[in-house]
């Protein structure tokens, strides 16, 4: 079984310097009816403009990853955590007991594209981390997250799995998913084939009840895949 999320049916909010388009209910876009798939509670697509970024506020009980798409994000917080990453590097922030931090966009002339997530931790009050990581180039599927850090990718606090997808032309993939588990898929851009249904940039799909989840890209696609207790 497949349920569609239309990049058309996100949310959107614009701030002028912050272009956001949310999956699921977030902040202002209250929206009952998408409040997260599973432990997997915010997909947040984010262009922020040259030179600006988001103040110093907290979290708390809560794995953040975020993932450069194009651009620069500097990163500060509370535990000392603290870096720039580019296209192909994931960063991980696990807010656990609290933890306050800034996310910004140091370049003053390109603007910044990223995806910020969300996943609940399997329990709360953990010591807050942080860390980085260089995904490996090139086309394939890589370990984003874990749990962890069992399956390699940055340590997350859930059963969860996150991984990121860069297809050529036609290349194709077919990844077990196991009985009681979910999937979700979060188009980034180009075009890909999800157990026979088209999505397109910005377009998310759920999956359960189904023994391999069948990924098809068209002239090329970049994407998130989860895989979810």
């Amino acid at each position: 079984m497949l349920m569609l999320r239309p990049d058309q049916q996100r949310g959107f909010r614009d701030f002028g310097w912050l272009q956001a388009r949310h999956t699921f209910s977030f902040g202002s876009y209250n929206d009952p009816a998408h409040m997260g798939y599973r432990t997997l509670r915010v997909i947040n697509e984010d262009r922020v403009a040259p030179g600006q970024g988001f103040d110093t506020h907290p979290h708390r009980n809560m794995e953040i990853i975020t993932y450069v798409v194009e651009g620069r994000l500097a990163h500060k917080d509370s535990t000392g955590g603290a870096g720039e990453i580019r296209p192909g590097q994931v960063q991980w922030m696990s807010a656990g007991s609290g933890v306050h931090h800034s996310e910004f966009n140091p370049d003053a002339s390109n603007p910044l594209h990223l995806l910020q997530i969300w996943i609940i931790p399997d329990k709360g009050g953990y010591e807050p981390a942080y860390g980085q990581l260089d995904l490996p180039t090139g086309h394939g599927l890589h370990v984003a997250a874990s749990p962890h850090g069992r399956a390699g990718g940055v340590p997350i606090r859930q059963d969860a799995t996150l991984l990121v997808g860069r297809f050529g032309e036609r290349q194709a993939a077919d990844i077990p998913l196991a009985p009681g588990r979910g999937a979700w898929v979060q188009l980034i851009r180009g075009e890909l084939s999800v157990m026979g249904q088209k999505l397109l940039a910005g377009d998310g799909a759920a999956i359960e009840g189904e023994p391999l989840v069948g990924l098809r890209a068209g002239s090329g696609a970049e994407f998130l895949y989860f895989d979810l207790a």
